[in-house]
């Protein structure tokens, strides 16, 4: 194995020392000076600090400012939209409702309407059946031919007056069905306009 040689001193060299410290006539007032100094230092770090606290402290009050602020936005909006929803949904509501009570009075007036025309029509028949039974009994053509047309002229008048009962009835209808829709398009129209009225 190899053995490391210890580094040498050579014979007759003195050994290395550090130089002495030879005070110096400024020396003294460097120290004064460092020493005066010292107290401005740490004022100047005490200063900076005190700035530093205060801008930490500033920012903490304008960030909570911020966030109340941008959470009263957000507060408001969602007000807002809530509110817009439950009028959409009342108005929905509303829409519902006029559908439902306009299709109530259309089934309700068709079958008085149905009823009507089932009593037109059983009256024309009797009024048939008695033209039949009264032609059943005649003895000649012109007899006949009298009780044709008297019978005849009356089922006509019979249904003109009738059917035009029948059309009042179905316009009387129509318009009592179609009102609450229409009372909902009216609301709509309002609700449209005041928007752009604002």
């Amino acid at each position: 194995m190899l053995q490391r040689s210890k580094p040498t001193r050579k014979p007759g060299l003195p050994k290395r020392t550090a130089p002495p410290v030879v005070p110096t006539p400024n020396m003294e007032e460097d120290q004064a000076m460092a020493e005066t100094k010292t107290p401005d230092v740490k004022k100047m770090a005490a200063e900076g600090a005190a700035q530093a606290q205060k801008i930490v402290t500033d920012g903490a009050a304008q960030a909570r400012v911020a966030m109340e602020k941008g959470m009263e936005q957000m507060t408001k909006g969602a007000e807002g939209v809530m509110k817009a929803v439950e009028e959409a949904t009342e108005f929905g509501r509303g829409n519902m409702e006029a559908f439902t009570k306009a299709a109530q009075t259309w089934t309700v007036g068709a079958q008085d309407l149905a009823r009507q025309m089932m009593a037109l029509a059983q009256g024309l028949t009797d009024h048939s059946l008695e033209g039949a039974k009264a032609l059943s009994a005649v003895k000649s053509l012109n007899e006949a031919a009298e009780i044709q047309a008297k019978y005849a002229k009356a089922a006509l008048e019979k249904a003109v007056a009738e059917s035009a009962k029948m059309q009042e009835a179905v316009f009387k209808l129509t318009e009592q069905a179609v009102a609450p829709i229409s009372a909902r398009v009216t609301v709509a129209m309002e609700k449209m306009a005041k928007p752009i009225a604002a």
